[in-house]
């Protein structure tokens, strides 16, 4: 009698250990990968494969990539083998892998081909999540935003530092009082040659919000002035060697970020969550203020400091202006800040 007892109690544990599906995951999902030169891709569907509770589960991909940029070409083959590994299979074009899925996690590491591989997406109705950064223009982020309101489709685009630990609440810490700067020791332009530089930015826009109006590089960092008149600074140069990863400075005192990790589950459960709900945790205004935060900063590196405005990026030939892709530590070409070719 006592035995079987504790044969219950053992299953009726094991039962309150299993994990129970969230109330937003309501049905099975299959989901595609495109553009399998980035890590990334290797994240989602594993951490897919391993919460079955979130019902999605990553079953195409096809690889992308970028010949005339080695962080993509260089990495391609590795990663797309330990996506493999997750049970993925492989296809020849976007179109196809749209026949045989419900949703898409976009992870090209290169921002250029983002707005061609998620046009047929969008076209095609699939709630889409596109991985840092949200593209290489200020033009195509533009484009991007316009497809998804002309075709109904939800996306969102997020670096992973927007889920970090304790960030956001860095916005409404009530012993810093009326927020005037927000500073960090990291970050500024950097949109392409894998994209790092768009970690601190996006950090920096998870407790600003939008509204900034111009960027000025000074011997302080970039400087990016907001139109109710807060100061957000990135690659802040007086900050110290000790430095926190960002600091709020306010009218009543200071508050500093402690790094915590547990990146990669906190923006993948919200991308579960956003195929499920069709809500995006990040308003797609975010994701591309910060692309034109980037271009202005840019801009001003090569103009000696000047200010530059994010009205100026929005237009062109300034929306057009890329970021040249380097090799080897060279660049592979030359594009002037005005959008032309030198």
């Amino acid at each position: 009698m006592r035995i079987c007892a504790l044969v219950w109690a053992l299953l009726a544990a094991s039962a309150a250990c299993a994990a129970e599906s969230p109330s937003w995951a309501t049905k099975d999902l299959r989901a595609g990968i495109i553009g399998t030169d980035n890590g990334h891709a290797v994240a989602f569907s594993g951490a897919f494969k391993g919460h079955p509770e979130w019902r999605i589960k990553t079953v195409v991909a096809y690889k992308g990539g970028s010949p005339d940029m080695p962080f993509s070409a260089d990495r391609i083959e590795g990663i797309s083998a330990k996506v493999r590994e997750n049970g993925v299979e492989f296809v020849d074009s976007i179109e196809e892998l749209l026949k045989r899925v419900d949703v898409v996690h976009l992870h090209s590491v290169d921002g250029r081909p983002h707005l061609a591989q998620a046009t047929p997406v969008f076209k095609a109705g699939k709630r889409l999540f596109i991985d840092k950064p949200l593209a290489a223009t200020v033009a195509d982020a533009h484009a991007i935003m316009e497809l998804s309101k002309q075709t109904g489709t939800p996306y969102f685009s997020s670096s992973t530092m927007r889920f970090r630990g304790n960030l956001a609440q860095l916005r409404d810490n009530p012993g810093v009082g009326k927020v005037l700067k927000v500073q960090m020791p990291r970050g500024g332009p950097g949109l392409m040659n894998g994209a790092y530089g768009i970690h601190e930015n996006e950090m920096l826009f998870t407790v600003m919000g939008t509204g900034c109006i111009s960027v000025t590089k000074t011997e302080e960092g970039y400087v990016g002035k907001w139109k109710d008149g807060r100061l957000g600074i990135v690659g802040a140069t007086k900050m110290g060697d000790k430095a926190p990863r960002i600091q709020v400075v306010g009218t009543d005192g200071k508050a500093d970020y402690v790094d915590s990790g547990g990146v990669y589950d906190a923006l993948i459960r919200a991308t579960a969550e956003f195929f499920h709900t069709g809500k995006p945790p990040v308003e797609p205004e975010v994701a591309v203020e910060i692309i034109e935060f980037m271009v202005a900063a840019q801009f001003s590196r090569e103009r000696s400091g000047a200010e530059v405005t994010l009205e100026e990026v929005r237009k062109p030939p300034a929306s057009t202006y890329a970021e040249p892709i380097r090799i080897r530590g060279k660049s592979a070409t030359k594009t002037s800040p005005a959008g032309s070719k030198e």
